[in-house]
């Protein structure tokens, strides 16, 4: 599934096209994504002009005319592409495509294999929607600091792992950038949550390590255009590179990369995700 590097990758790669162009015809499959898109999605969003795109942890957010706001996920598959002029003139729509954008000299297309992306139209704040405003706060924003994990992990038993994963806790990170950020911290991933915080609530040192690899790692894979697995690939079609740095993601039985350390990579799952870890660094 993408996570925040991708989305945010897709999000700057679509801005660069599609700012104050005004959404000329739409092709739609037919065919459901994960929810169904709304009856009226033609009505409501032909004639618009994009005026913004914005990214709410792995949410795309177009803010069209009208008062009219597209909220977009990707689900496990879906992406989008921008069509140039040139391919756009011939373009029939493949398998998967199940909804086309056309400009006056371009497409996009969101294209979904496995149809589990959604797409919802809102006319009011759409970080106002159910979807958005119980996500909590993302990497690398004013609101993420030390502070706010240890108030959200004070006295608590659940795993760093899962925690991580929740994202009412913390929103943008998925499996991928989460075993990698533990690793860098030196944190196992079965450890409790509580265990990195003081008694009086306060972060400790390893808390505050992980919160400064979590931004590192965050900002570096958008750098690098977001980690491509099997799915993902940019507006332009391009995959990402972040996926030639692992150090412990899908690495099942391979040397650990520290040179002082002897140990393999291994995998466990917790709460039916995979999750890789090196058993020696991260004690």
């Amino acid at each position: 599934m993408p996570e925040l590097p991708e989305v945010e990758t897709v999000k700057k790669g679509l801005e660069d096209f599609i700012i104050n162009q005004t959404i000329k015809k739409i092709y739609l499959s037919g065919l459901p994504l994960r929810f169904p898109l709304p009856n009226n999605f033609k009505t409501l969003v032909l004639g618009k002009e994009i005026l913004s795109v914005g990214r709410r942890a792995k949410y795309l957010l177009f803010y069209l005319s009208g008062n009219i706001s597209i909220i977009s996920h990707l689900g496990m598959s879906g992406s989008y592409r921008v069509l140039s002029s040139t391919e756009s003139q011939d373009y029939i729509p493949e398998k998967h495509d199940h909804v086309i954008f056309e400009f006056k000299d371009f497409k996009v297309v969101y294209n979904d294999p496995r149809r589990f992306g959604y797409i919802f139209i809102t006319d009011k704040d759409p970080q106002d929607h159910k979807l958005i405003k119980p996500l909590g706060p993302e990497p690398m924003s004013n609101s993420f600091n030390e502070n706010t994990l240890a108030e959200a992990f004070y006295r608590k038993d659940r795993p760093v792992k899962n925690a991580l994963l929740d994202q009412s806790i913390l929103s943008g990170l998925g499996n991928i950038y989460v075993c990698e950020a533990l690793f860098r911290s030196n944190i196992n991933p079965k450890k409790k949550i509580k265990q990195l915080v003081y008694s009086d609530g306060s972060p400790k040192n390893s808390l505050i390590i992980l919160k400064n690899k979590i931004n590192e790692i965050i900002e570096e894979a958008i750098a690098l255009g977001g980690s491509s697995l099997k799915d993902f690939s940019n507006a332009e079609g391009k995959m990402g590179y972040f996926q030639n740095t692992f150090t412990v993601y899908g690495r099942e039985g391979e040397s650990c990369i520290s040179e002082e350390c002897n140990a393999n990579i291994i995998r466990i799952i917790q709460s039916g995700r995979s999750t890789f870890y090196c058993p020696n660094c991260q004690k």
